[in-house]
């Protein structure tokens, strides 16, 4: 798909006349230059994945979510914690579920079906994804902020505040999932939650007589 992207792209700026065929050539290089900071820690990123995943991070969650007396009322919210950390800690949403899911589905062994396994797989779904999109060792952060030109570490901070807003109305969410198990009550208690923040942040803003 890139090779056709790249030389899809050639021919239609040769035909426009935008750029020449030496010019093009030319930044082929400097493309790649850009990119072997971002390959670097990507490359020590799945480095730290695959070391975490032989010293046992899988044994150790099991531990933690496993229970001898079933599925309760806060699993899905737990979930979403140890999904969202895991994630961050390995900068990997795809590595994440491969820990989880299957452990998951050992506590549910025998009630795959049941609504309370539904909502914990949506908590792992959940909060693996979070967490790469806040990990700094994330292929997706490290791509995006390369892609944009901006500095990695900014990229990083400027979006935190955002994902973790979100992140903390979601463990809301799951929280009342586990309680009731009921989608528009989960929804409804969610979107009054964001809303309250959203409207909290506004009034602060403008209080500190900053534009909102």
């Amino acid at each position: 798909g890139s090779t056709f992207t790249i030389i899809f792209t050639v021919i239609f700026y040769m035909i426009r006349r935008v750029l020449s065929f030496k010019s093009i050539t030319e930044s082929f290089v400097q493309g790649f230059k850009s990119m072997v900071p971002a390959i670097l820690i990507l490359v020590l990123a799945w480095t730290l994945g695959t070391v975490s995943g032989k010293l046992g991070i899988d044994t150790f969650v099991n531990k933690l979510i496993d229970t001898e007396h079933g599925a309760t009322w806060y699993l899905p919210a737990i979930i979403f914690v140890i999904a969202l950390f895991i994630s961050f800690a390995t900068g990997t949403s795809w590595g994440t579920f491969g820990i989880l899911i299957p452990i998951l589905c050992s506590v549910f062994s025998n009630n795959t079906e049941s609504a309370m396994f539904i909502i914990c797989l949506s908590a792992i779904l959940a909060g693996s994804v979070c967490g790469d999109h806040i990990s700094p060792i994330s292929d997706t952060t490290i791509l995006a902020s390369s892609g944009a030109g901006c500095n990695h570490v900014d990229h990083v901070n400027t979006q935190l505040p955002y994902a973790l807003t979100v992140a903390g109305v979601s463990f809301l969410g799951f929280v009342v999932a586990g309680l009731t198990q009921s989608l528009l009550l989960t929804w409804a208690v969610s979107l009054i939650a964001l809303a309250a923040v959203v409207v909290f942040v506004k009034m602060y803003q403008k209080k500190n007589g900053k534009q909102a």
